[in-house]
């Protein structure tokens, strides 16, 4: 895939806040989202814990925790606005570790699924009624 190309009206940005460049990557949402994550310590700069208006270049690496999955990145371009998905997978380089540890993950996600087994733990409309039952029993 060719690097992306800045308009001619936008110069080449060289730093840019870290919560406006996971928004423009599409690793959230909101930058709201992001700023959340990066408070909450689920985003590590260079192996470091960080802020959002933390300034990130080229050859920056991330660390990304959204549960259940992680991300090990470098930053290879920056953008400002916020593009359609297959150009927001250019700004970044995954580890082929990282890569394989998602993929593993989703298959075990999709095998507990295929099993039966609830992957969130919330209880089912008949759980919540045995359990409403001994509670009230115990009273």
């Amino acid at each position: 895939m060719p690097p992306l190309q800045n308009s001619p009206s936008q110069p080449a940005a060289e730093h840019m806040r870290l919560d406006k460049w996971l928004w423009a990557a599409r690793f959230f949402k909101t930058r709201q989202l992001a700023i959340e994550a990066i408070n909450g310590g689920k985003v590590h700069v260079d192996g470091q814990r960080s802020k959002p208006g933390k300034e990130i270049g080229i050859g920056t690496r991330i660390a990304l925790t959204k549960e259940p999955y992680a991300w090990d990145i470098t930053v290879t371009a920056l953008q400002k606005q916020r593009r359609p998905a297959q150009e927001a997978a250019l700004l970044y380089e995954e580890s082929e570790a990282s890569r394989l540890r998602r993929q593993a993950e989703a298959e075990r996600r999709r095998a507990e699924r295929e099993l039966g087994v609830p992957v969130d733990g919330r209880p089912n409309k008949r759980e919540r009624r045995l359990i409403h039952r001994f509670k009230r029993s115990e009273a």
